[in-house]
């Protein structure tokens, strides 16, 4: 501590002691904040570097479990229920003894087995891909388009897809048939996961396992969000989807992946970036630019370059410090962006895969 005399003024030391603790004490009896001669402690947030505490090398992040585990055993569906189905207005199932659920990301497909109800599924689409249900017949192709002739041939009471469901045309075919149809909201995001949850609990009649389902993933998503360092550090983090070295394509906003990332502690590259859409064509240059310090991929589509390896080794990611320091998080394709159910240990595998 300082002490200043103005000239010509003698002050000892004592004296000037014992006059400022007489200020000080005299300012904590009548509450003046005017002034004060002590600089009060502080506790101050410290800066982290983004790369303070990010792994180096290759990960696979992988979930607990591979299959679904289911909130309920079989419940009785509770019908008829009259529900809304996007751009049709109001639809009322009566039965739902046998359900195809289908969806580019297999999430309608997980939400149907984690309510209990697996064993009413007669069909699925080719992401809903886990061990209870591989044995199902395939109702979409590679492209994910669905085909109107072997939805039908399952005589499905009830079919569960969502607004992107391409192509229209087998869905109106499927309709006609006299088959129910229920649309669902394509968006695939933390905001509206609970929500889809419980639609689709209400729509097959079973909104207690609904409510259970929702409650269960909020809870593990809880716990994904303890996983990730505070602060963070805010790492640049980009989500690159490849199928080849031909289609290489960095997320952005209302990719879902920016959803990932923000609830992972980073700053998503494509936002950083400027993109507008929700996957984009850019060049080795731009990558370069963005500089993500860790790179999120689908394991299959880090399979068609040669896995980790053939990631870095694209045009430009070399040349990043996710690229430098070999730091390439893979995930399965049917689970990484599907959110639902399993958003929670989603988030959970990929915080132990990019943090220390």
């Amino acid at each position: 501590m300082r002490w200043y005399v103005r000239r010509g003024e003698q002050v000892t030391r004592g004296n000037a002691v014992i006059r400022t603790l007489l200020v000080v004490a005299a300012l904590m009896l009548t509450g003046s904040t005017t002034a004060c001669f002590v600089e009060p402690i502080e506790q101050t947030r410290q800066s982290v570097a983004p790369t303070a505490h990010l792994r180096s090398g290759p990960q696979t992040a992988e979930l607990p479990s591979r299959d679904v585990v289911p909130v309920a055993d079989d419940p009785e569906p509770s019908l008829p229920v009259t529900v809304d189905s996007v751009r049709h207005g109001k639809v009322t199932v009566t039965d739902a003894s046998r359900i195809v659920a289908v969806d580019i990301n297999g999430t309608l497909g997980t939400i149907v087995f984690s309510l209990g109800l697996g064993s009413r599924v007669v069909g699925r689409d080719t992401s809903t891909a886990f061990p209870s249900a591989a044995a199902l017949p395939v109702v979409t192709n590679r492209g994910h388009s669905l085909n109107a002739e072997a939805v039908l041939a399952l005589a499905p009471t009830v079919l569960l897809v969502d607004e992107n469901a391409v192509p229209a045309a087998a869905v109106d075919q499927i309709r006609d048939s006299g088959v129910t149809v229920v649309v669902f909201p394509g968006d695939r995001n933390l905001a509206s996961n609970d929500d889809l949850i419980r639609s689709v609990a209400t729509t097959l009649g079973v909104p207690t396992q609904g409510e259970r389902l929702a409650a269960r993933t909020d809870a593990q998503v809880g716990a994904a969000r303890a996983l990730v360092p505070s602060p963070s550090g805010d790492p640049t983090m980009a989500f690159v989807y490849i199928r080849g070295r031909n289609l290489i394509l960095l997320a952005g906003p209302g990719s879902g992946a920016d959803d990932l990332i923000k609830e992972l502690g980073g700053k998503d590259a494509g936002e950083q970036a400027d993109l507008s859409g929700a996957f984009t064509a850019i060049s080795a240059e731009a990558m370069i630019k963005a500089d993500p310090n860790v790179i999120l991929v689908m394991t299959q589509g880090a399979d068609t370059v040669g896995g980790p390896d053939g990631v870095l080794a694209l045009p430009g990611i070399a040349e990043t410090d996710a690229g430098r320091n070999r730091r390439v998080v893979q995930m399965d394709e049917t689970k990484i962006l599907a959110f639902g159910p399993d958003i929670g240990e989603v988030l959970a595998s990929l915080a132990r895969a990019i943090y220390t």
